[in-house]
């Protein structure tokens, strides 16, 4: 299974709960926001420790509160795409790109910085800072540093929210490319139902009740 989750997550006055086992391909989590969709990935990315249950994920122990399991962040090899990019505002694009990739261990490393580059067509957008860059440009280098921080498996929270309507196909067309080409495991949240239709290989229901 790519994703074997069981867990329960403390956040606020919330609990929230999230069980299901999932095979390879893209796994949507779908439902309205405030769900706790983005509460189970940052679960799944050790940037919330959950109050009890397993994660596993593509068959390593990422949590297991019985056994006292708690890797950290780094050690999870995960890939993280944020809604709002999160780049580093002071770094241009290819200084963004270079610092997952520059942490990330030699063996983890599969793929190389002008491979991503060439992939992800961004070559022209190198010597530019975040700043400058429209939605659908800072997605891109967004799933670039991902990428080149030798993730074993990507997590996706709402990557197209800040993409105006005519760039959407474009950042849709490279998820489909990476889940099919690169077949690395992508859990993905999103309230969009046409959405998940189109790329999701499962899709989990949250509910937030």
């Amino acid at each position: 299974m790519s994703f074997d989750i069981d867990i329960a997550v403390q956040r606020g006055e919330r609990r929230i709960i999230g069980g299901f086992k999932v095979p390879d391909g893209l796994t949507a989590l779908f439902g309205p926001s405030g769900a706790g969709k983005t509460t189970l990935l940052d679960a799944v990315a050790g940037l919330l420790r959950p109050e009890r249950g397993r994660i596993v994920v593509a068959g390593k122990v990422l949590f297991d509160s019985e056994a006292g399991i708690d890797l950290k962040p780094e050690a999870r090899a995960c890939g993280y795409v944020f809604q709002d990019n999160r780049l580093f505002p002071h770094r241009s694009v290819m200084g963004n790109l270079l610092y997952g990739w520059r942490l990330a261990p030699a063996e983890r490393r599969w793929i190389s910085p002008d491979d991503a580059v060439a992939f992800l067509g961004i070559g022209h957008l190198l010597d530019r800072k975040p700043a400058t860059l429209s939605g659908g440009e800072a997605q891109r280098v967004s799933l670039g540093r991902a990428l080149l921080s030798g993730p074993r498996f990507l997590l996706m929270d709402e990557p197209l929210a800040s993409v105006d309507l005519a760039r959407r196909e474009e950042i849709m067309l490279l998820i489909e490319r990476i889940r099919d080409e690169m077949r690395i495991p992508i859990l993905y949240v999103s309230h969009d139902r046409g959405e998940v239709d189109r790329l999701a290989d499962q899709i989990i229901p949250i509910d937030p009740g």
